[in-house]
């Protein structure tokens, strides 16, 4: 009977010491090492990765920037080739219409004395004739005289051809120093000059013609002369001429051009 108490006994001793150790906590330190731990290699796992992003996102932002830089530079480069083009027009344009200017006054003087060059060219002498003998040139029926005379005419009437014209004209003075047509192949000259702004050559022809009093193309080259001055800002010496024009022929066109340029 003691025996069976004892072994009783010892049992319940046994069971119960079983029950606290499967009761006990687990330690804390080891939670918290595990816990720790499993920090730690989140932090280690997670660190480079981190790193890598940003890496490449900066590397995406460097690469858009340079994209950016590139596409601005071509902006600029084309908008400078389209700023050149437009100057490149615009002066273009300019000296179009410069030339149509000089070619419209050339047409205007060649329509003014296109009668006067046919009459002169067809009559054996006409009064324009007589007017420059008088000054010294006299008439000669040379048949060159007269063809070269035609011929520098038609290089302007016929094939426009105002270089050539220049040098017959200026070949046909040397051919011809004493011809009747004299004051008019340095009128034409100077419409010639005029037309291509060489206003030295233009004025000289033009006060050649004014040399002969008694030319028909006197008062025209008188109005000539003050266009040259005024074209180069010389407004005294353009009212000059354009009143000896008024003075010396005041019921003529070229007065009533020349009043114009006076008011």
């Amino acid at each position: 009977m003691f025996s069976n108490l004892k072994r009783v006994v010892t049992l319940s001793l046994l069971a119960s010491a079983a029950s606290s150790v499967l009761a006990a906590p687990a330690p804390v330190s080891e939670i918290g090492n595990s816990s720790n731990t499993s920090a730690n290699t989140a932090s280690v796992s997670s660190g480079p990765a981190s790193e890598t992003d940003v890496q490449r996102l900066e590397r995406l932002l460097e690469n858009r920037n340079r994209t950016q830089l590139r596409m601005q530079q071509q902006l600029d480069e084309m908008s400078q080739e389209i700023r050149n083009l437009r100057g490149q027009i615009e002066k273009n344009s300019y000296d179009m219409q410069q030339m149509v200017q000089r070619q419209r006054e050339l047409f205007i003087e060649l329509d003014r004395v296109r009668s006067n060059m046919k009459s002169s060219t067809s009559a054996p002498k006409s009064e324009d004739e007589s007017n420059d003998a008088s000054k010294g040139g006299t008439y000669s029926a040379n048949v060159n005289e007269q063809t070269a005379y035609q011929d520098a005419v038609d290089l302007i009437l016929k094939k426009h051809d105002y270089t050539g014209a220049i040098s017959a004209f200026q070949q046909f003075q040397k051919d011809f120093p004493q011809s009747v047509y004299l004051p008019n192949s340095h009128y034409w000259l100077g419409q010639l000059f005029f037309a291509k702004k060489q206003d030295v050559d233009a004025a000289k022809s033009f006060a050649a013609v004014i040399s002969f009093p008694k030319s028909n193309k006197r008062a025209d080259s008188l109005v000539k002369l003050g266009d040259i001055a005024t074209r180069n800002n010389n407004a005294a010496q353009a009212k000059k001429y354009y009143q000896q024009v008024v003075d010396e022929y005041p019921n003529s066109s070229s007065a009533e051009v020349a009043r114009s340029h006076l008011k």
